[in-house]
């Protein structure tokens, strides 16, 4: 199910942390329900593929899909020191969406 309180069609924004330690990001409408196709290996994401048990340590909600694939390019061009910064609340989603890729120079 989707977010509660969340519009219907809305996307969001996904970080996993893989048993390896790396960060996965996704864009996803029912990101639960994703992360039970992850953790099955039942669609996409050969990323993942030997990299379970997953950890969900960020969600957001983005908007269309549209938004969401622009959101999501910009969050995959973050360095890992940002993308941590993200997932602890110290940098927030909207200054990616605003900055972008700027922030990596920070």
């Amino acid at each position: 199910m989707p977010e509660p309180g969340t519009p219907p069609g809305q996307y969001s924004l996904y970080i996993l942390r893989c048993a390896d330690g790396t960060l996965y990001t996704g864009i996803a409408i029912d990101v639960d329900s994703r992360l039970v196709e992850h953790e099955r290996g039942t669609r996409g994401a050969k990323y993942l593929r030997g990299r379970a048990p997953f950890r969900l340590v960020f969600r957001e909600p983005v908007g269309d899909r549209s938004e969401a694939q622009r959101i999501e390019y910009r969050v995959k061009q973050l360095d890992r020191a940002a993308k941590l910064r993200l997932v602890s609340g110290e940098l927030s989603l909207e200054a990616v969406r605003l900055t972008g890729s700027e922030l990596l120079a920070q």
